[in-house]
């Protein structure tokens, strides 16, 4: 098994510390799962994107932690008609 660089360790572990908060509050589990199954498809060379996504992902960390957090919002692109 090859190491893994301090980016994607780091990564791992929010990934480890979301399924940890998401246990006790139903639906989530499947969703943190889809999302960084999703993400995982970015390149690796992509340092910048990747970055975003951890920073923007800790803080919702947070909000998940907190106990009045009931639900996940989600923003979702316009369908167009073609």
């Amino acid at each position: 098994m090859s190491r893994h660089s301090k980016m994607q360790q780091q990564v791992l572990a929010l990934y480890r510390q979301f399924l940890q908060a998401g246990r006790d509050k139903p639906g989530f589990i499947p969703r943190i799962r889809d999302e960084f199954r999703e993400n995982s498809r970015i390149k690796k060379k992509d340092v910048m994107h990747i970055e975003y996504l951890f920073r923007r992902a800790q803080r919702q960390l947070e909000q998940l932690r907190d106990v009045n957090t009931k639900q996940l919002g989600s923003f979702s692109k316009p369908k167009t008609d073609r």
